[in-house]
């Protein structure tokens, strides 16, 4: 397995997040090497979900207003529906986001994470999945989605469920190994605004 030595990783995540898509890749991410850091729009402490029901607590390490997105070498963003939809509405968060695109730097989404990647327009042209109720947000966003385990496009891995987490977090770590990806630079591609 690739390792992360050297690497930071900030995990983008607002309150009511799904549990297990931050914690197992956080996990892989810590045990390939990487120096994992939760930035988060709240402050203080953030709530996960187990699906409907309230699961545990996380201390968040970064606030969104005082995070600076160059110090970091990708971006992982869980779902959840209220996570994304959050993180979707705060335009502080989007350019944190965009600045990996621009920048050529591997981004991470599962779930309904990809909701924030459409609010940022950065899904044009790319071949992504997701939950699949968001499909028709991404496809009329311009992006190519794709029903399947894991899809990586040019240091852009997606996936769409908790069962999916072994396979999205291998290609994760690879391409967070790989580091900058030229084709991933937003600027190459028609950015969507809302």
């Amino acid at each position: 397995m690739a390792t992360l030595d050297g690497k930071k990783v900030a995990i983008l995540v607002a309150n009511f997040f799904e549990q297990v898509e931050m914690t197992k890749p956080r996990a892989a991410l810590e045990q390939a090497g990487a120096e994992v850091k939760i930035v988060s729009p709240d402050s203080g402490e953030i709530q996960g979900m187990n699906h409907a029901d309230k699961g545990d607590k996380f201390p968040v390490d970064i606030e969104l207003s005082k995070a600076r997105a160059h110090e970091f070498d990708a971006l992982m963003i869980p779902g959840g529906t209220m996570n994304p939809d959050t993180l979707r509405s705060t335009p502080q968060a989007l350019e944190f986001t965009r600045y990996f695109f621009r920048e050529g730097k591997p981004v991470a989404a599962i779930c309904h994470g990809p909701w924030v990647l459409v609010d940022a327009g950065v899904v044009r042209g790319r071949k992504l999945t997701s939950w699949p109720a968001i499909k028709s947000d991404i496809r009329n966003a311009g992006g190519n989605w794709v029903d399947e385990e894991v899809v990586v496009d040019n240091g852009l891995v997606t996936s769409r469920k908790p069962d999916d987490i072994p396979a999205f977090n291998c290609k994760m770590i690879e391409e967070f190994a790989e580091g900058r990806h030229a084709r991933q630079m937003q600027e190459k591609r028609a950015p969507v605004r809302a």
